[in-house]
């Protein structure tokens, strides 16, 4: 009943051999990855607007020059990142350019600080399109973190499907809001070049509460800076796009930088042109719109709903981000191994569950209102471009290929002025709550650090002595013990030694199953088998191919096969390392537990634990 609940909720199991099918064209992945950084077009503006203000109306008109720099910026992250993507095909972003570069501190950094962004992305997003969806129906007001909360179990359940079932979910927002954006800069045009001329109105008059000063400026520049952010989402999910997909990652960062460029752009000029000033119950947008299309106007009320829509999936860029850096860390051994596990839908399910629940925590913390985690939104990530910048730097100065001066001076220009931009936020917004991500950044480092340093320890004690094992074999007998045993094996280690010295002493013939994930060896695999075991005929390897992503169902397969086969007693034993400390339970055994819970679906299976205590 489970397993068709799940196949009904989460769609079939797909073979590997579809991992290639399930990777995306241009068209349907850039909405996927880049449904954050469009989004930000819906509030950037006013974010750089909302700050010039404190200077009094004549302030405003510094949005555009402010603008004008911001979209330098997006010009030199954009290409930046495309070299990025061109010296690192597989992906990874800020956190691979600093591992390589920089060290592994600064990688780690990189990554501690993407990983708070992505969760504070989720939950912002999905938070700021409950409040677009309550300002459009009022009556909906005391239900918004319900509201948000089905919303990030939509997009959660969308990504568990898998990508091409997310692609079809996010692309039509995302187009539709584009493509408003679009029609609202044409309206624009028409109407400066025909009706209202190239003079710009005078914003209403409002008293400066604040002098008009250098700190004020950098402040509404860091603000507008927001529109930057999702931009390192592509580098990071390059493996979405199907081959070539460095060269498709490429094209498409450059369409998505230009869309958001042309997009900013259009709203912050017609926002000057027209004297648009924030205000607390209409956004910047909606009052470019009203003036261009009318209130009643339907043209208006669709460029609402696609602002509504895109700000609500805009969380869908963490979703496709998150599992994937939290993969390559686990892949590293800085996170549990099983965040790179590979879910029934060739996704990293493990990643997309604990974004779901951190985003959940933050959203019932902040209880639906964005206004303590937009003061934290953007430090992250910011972080993580100055790294990546300085990292491209360094990468281009060692390798120095053709024209390597200009993109090493492009990426210190850039690592500078992101940098200037992450101190603004840091001390600007210090006080306002960013001292917790400032505070959590370097506590996830050490986490993440104290992670890799207990799997080498367990490693180490687990791991066997180099040329110091006897071939082991079945002991003679004179008459047969009757009882076969299945040993299941993933790496050759004491506790499997242990569980093949048990099975061997209460067995006539073991079978040790392997089954094989995609990165073994199987030639180097049996290598090992015959040093360690040796010519035993009475004790077999057997290496199996899984079509699917779950390692569980093949051994369990495989048992069903041998009790179907053969009479008798058969016993399944299964190393099992204890461990000392309580994150040791995190690190270890997961797939056991898995696998132990399979079997015990099955009330005809017998097993054996064999337990290996790791030393304190």
């Amino acid at each position: 009943m489970g397993a068709e609940l799940s196949r009904r909720l989460f769609g079939a199991p797909l073979p590997r051999s579809q991992v290639e099918a399930e990777k995306l064209p241009s068209f349907a992945a850039l909405p996927i990855l880049s449904s954050d950084a469009l989004s930000s077009v819906a509030y950037a503006t006013e974010a750089a607007l909302g700050v010039l203000v404190l200077a009094g109306s004549g302030a405003l008109r510094l949005s555009l020059p402010i603008t004008a720099a911001i979209v330098v910026l997006i010009a030199i992250v954009v290409f930046s990142y495309r070299q990025t993507i061109e010296a690192y095909p597989q992906g990874g972003g800020a956190y691979v350019v600093g591992r390589e570069n920089l060290g592994t501190w600064a990688a780690l950094v990189a990554a501690a600080s993407l990983l708070i962004d992505y969760v504070l992305t989720a939950a912002v997003s999905l938070m700021a399109g409950t409040q677009a969806l309550t300002s459009l129906v009022p009556w909906l007001l005391p239900w918004e973190v319900v509201i948000a909360l089905i919303l990030l179990t939509v997009v959660g359940w969308a990504n568990l499907r898998g990508l091409r079932e997310s692609g079809r979910l996010f692309a039509l927002p995302t187009y539709s809001f584009v493509l408003m954006v679009a029609v609202l800069a044409i309206a624009g045009a028409v109407n400066l070049l025909f009706s209202h001329g190239f003079q710009p109105d005078q914003p209403p008059a409002l008293v400066a509460a604040e002098p008009l000063g250098l700190f004020l400026i950098l402040r509404a520049f860091s603000s507008g800076c927001s529109a930057m952010t999702g931009i390192e989402a592509i580098a990071n999910g390059v493996q979405v796009f199907r081959e070539p997909s460095a060269q498709r990652a490429r094209r498409t960062l450059v369409v998505m930088g230009s869309l958001l460029a042309a997009m900013f752009l259009a709203v912050s000029g017609l926002g000057f042109m027209y004297g648009i000033a924030p205000h607390p119950d209409i956004t910047v947008l909606a009052q470019i719109g009203q003036r261009l299309f009318g209130s009643g106007n339907p043209l208006y009320w669709f460029l609402q709903v696609t602002t509504l829509l895109i700000l609500m999936l805009a969380a869908n860029t963490a979703f496709a981000d998150f599992p994937r850096l939290s993969a390559l860390l686990a892949r590293d051994n800085f996170l549990p191994r099983q965040m790179a596990w590979v879910g029934d839908r060739l996704v990293f399910q493990n990643g997309i569950v604990l974004l779901v629940l951190a985003t959940a925590v933050i959203v019932l913390v902040s209880r639906g209102d964005t206004t303590v985690a937009v003061n934290l939104y953007a430090l992250g990530v910011f972080m993580a471009f100055t790294i990546s910048q300085a990292g491209m730097v360094v990468h281009g100065w060692r390798q120095r290929m053709s024209h390597w001066q200009g993109r090493v001076l492009m990426n210190g220009v850039g690592a500078i002025c992101t940098l200037l931009v992450l101190l603004v936020i840091g001390i600007s917004k210090f006080a306002e709550g960013a001292w917790t991500v400032v505070i959590a950044i370097p506590l996830l480092v050490l986490l993440l650090a104290r992670i890799r340093q207990r799997y080498r320890q367990v490693y180490a004690a687990i791991q066997l002595p180099a040329g110091s094992q006897q071939p082991l074999s079945i002991p003679p007998r004179h008459e047969p013990i009757g009882n076969r045993s299945i040993v299941w094996l993933r790496m050759f280690s004491q506790p499997g030694l242990e569980a093949l010295r048990y099975a061997a002493t209460i067995s006539d013939r073991v079978e040790v199953v392997w089954v094989l994930r995609g990165d073994d060896d199987p030639e180097r695999i049996r290598a090992d088998w015959s040093e360690l075991v040796g010519s035993d005929p009475a004790i077999n390897l057997t290496l199996l191919e899984s079509p699917y992503a779950s390692e569980i169902n093949p051994f369990v397969d495989f048992v069903e096969a041998q009790e179907s086969r053969h009479f008798g007693r058969l016993t399944i034993v299964m190393p099992m390392a204890i461990p000392r400390y309580w994150l040791d339970s995190l690190l270890l055994n997961q797939h056991g537990i898995s696998l132990r819970r399979a079997l015990d679906a099955h009330h005809n299976r017998v097993y054996t634990l064999v337990r290996y205590y790791l030393p304190a």
